[in-house]
């Protein structure tokens, strides 16, 4: 087994690629008895976890779980979800998560989807299969002691599968290599100069597969420590943050806004804050560093490479507007509708690769494909497209304009509803803002805004005054919602398809 080297933070020498099985083995060889993992329920050592894993690989198998079949998880950020995801990849199963906040008939859809061998159930999974098997039997078979056999496991064959986030449609369901969940980790320890004094807090739901890549996987490569929080409230966040000494931490702009509006709160053992799953205006930022003496760093992430593309360097002022530098495994560049690639600036459909130069050349590898009941349904030969509109400039800073589904045509006329937010944002009235198209029958559509106020009432007028000052005529809001919240999932990513409904419930509308 390659050993993990994380001696260069500048990334001319990336670690080596090892299974998930081997993650921790530098760790256990060096130091065993540091903290691997802290959830509500106590703390692990390396070793400790190790032996846990081997444990659930063990129960796994005792289940009738082999190479190849599906173990899906619906279960709490703590010790079980982290134990039971490494002794999945140590017997060659494919992981998948289901979101605990789901509703019955989404975590039904996942399941069917994925159609798992054994579901772990939590007290909210609300699944009723025969193969879901819940805590206490769970509980007995890890304490049962069986041992599964060694299996050598193929870091090129599907390991995992990612739900996209499904605002706007159904999720699909990305299948990923254990090569491709262990990279991301690898680049960022290498890039951001990152050792055993990490401990990187995570508030996010771990039945996301980009937050066990982030977590577990990610501190491992470090020697670090993973904090699992079961906290999201602007309350439970500091005080993990606070109480376990939290050095790095990832949340979504709406904790971000909480926090920045409470300046009392002990963030002081942090050392980075990262912002992903929506856009953070600049105004948060800046609001953010007055409270907390940290400006946060924006992210740019996506399923299907897994989890972050592009981010703030860690120790370079980020540039307003931008989703930071692609990450040195990666190129991204846009293309126009009909295939080719644009320039360096130019705004177009953006589109991932693998470097093929330099010490990362060769290191990505596309996703395995879309996993579907009828089998794997492969990605298109080529750059796998994002679906997001932007630029890339020479220096590799990403810029994102908008999701290419989400344009809005309005009079034969594009309106990125992004751009249009980032205006309204930045009214200190206004908490959160997203914008949709309403059908129209003369226009093809019209421009609605949604909003969730900071506290006092609104001012549409002021509003709409500020986007005519801002924004092209035919961008601004033509219609005017104001809600008590915006419908979010599990990673604080607007759900889209519920906008249309709630803008049509407005409280007034304008003439562009």
């Amino acid at each position: 087994m390659d050993d993990i080297d994380n001696s260069d933070p500048s990334g001319s020498h990336p670690p080596r690629h090892a299974t998930v099985a081997g993650v921790f083995d530098t760790a256990l060889r060096e130091r065993p008895d540091a903290a691997a993992v802290e959830a509500v329920s106590g703390v692990w050592t390396y070793a400790e976890l190790d032996e846990r894993a081997d444990r659930a690989a063990g129960a796994l198998w005792s289940l009738g779980v082999r190479p190849g079949d599906r173990v899906a998880a619906c279960l709490p950020n703590d010790l079980d979800i982290v134990a039971a995801f490494h002794g999945a990849q140590r017997i060659g199963a494919i992981w998948a998560g289901i979101g605990e906040a789901l509703t019955a008939s989404e975590q039904r859809y996942l399941d069917e989807l994925c159609a798992p061998m054994v579901v772990l159930a939590g007290e909210h999974c609300r699944l009723t299969a025969s193969t879901c098997v819940d805590s206490d039997r769970w509980a007995d078979r890890m304490a049962a002691g069986s041992v599964a056999p060694r299996v050598e496991a193929d870091v090129d064959a599907p390991a995992a599968i990612a739900f996209t986030s499904g605002t706007s449609g159904q999720p699909k369901a990305v299948v990923h290599s254990q090569r491709n969940l262990l990279l991301p980790g690898a680049a960022l320890v290498a890039t951001r100069g990152w050792g055993p004094e990490l401990r990187k807090g995570d508030s996010f739901p771990l039945t996301i597969l980009n937050l066990m890549v982030l977590s577990t996987l990610l501190t491992a490569q470090a020697g670090g420590c993973a904090v699992v929080m079961n906290r999201r409230d602007v309350d439970g966040v500091a005080e993990w943050i606070a109480t376990r000494r939290v050095t790095v931490w990832n949340g979504a702009p709406a904790q971000l806004y909480d926090l920045a509006h409470r300046p009392d709160l002990d963030l002081s053992s942090l050392t980075e804050v990262w912002s992903g799953g929506g856009d953070t205006p600049e105004s948060l930022r800046q609001a953010f560093h007055a409270a907390h003496g940290l400006v946060p760093r924006v992210t740019y992430g996506l399923t299907e490479a897994p989890t972050v593309v592009s981010i703030d360097p860690p120790r370079a002022a980020p540039r307003p507007g931008t989703c930071g530098q692609v990450l040195p495994q990666y190129t991204v560049a846009a293309y126009d509708d009909d295939g080719h690639r644009l320039p360096a600036g130019e705004l177009g459909e953006l589109r991932l690769d693998g470097v093929t130069t330099g010490p990362w050349a060769h290191r990505w590898r596309p996703m395995l494909g879309y996993w579907e009941p009828e089998g794997i349904r492969a990605p298109a030969p080529g750059p796998i497209p994002t679906g997001d509109i932007g630029t890339v400039d020479a220096d590799g800073w990403l810029t994102v304009l908008d999701r290419k589904k989400l344009v809005i045509i309005r009079g034969g006329a594009n309106v990125y509803p992004l751009e249009v937010e980032r205006v309204i944002a930045a009214h200190p009235g206004v908490a959160k803002v997203a914008v949709c198209g309403i059908a129209d029958d003369r226009l093809g559509h019209r421009v609605a805004a949604v909003l969730e106020r900071a506290g006092a009432p609104i001012d549409i007028a002021e509003l709409t005054a500020l986007c005519r000052r801002e924004l092209s005529p035919y961008k601004v809001p033509e219609i005017w919602s104001v809600v008590d919240a915006l419908p979010v999932n599990a990673m604080g990513k607007v759900e889209r398809t519920k906008l249309p409904a709630l803008a049509a419930r407005r409280p007034h509308s304008t003439e562009a």
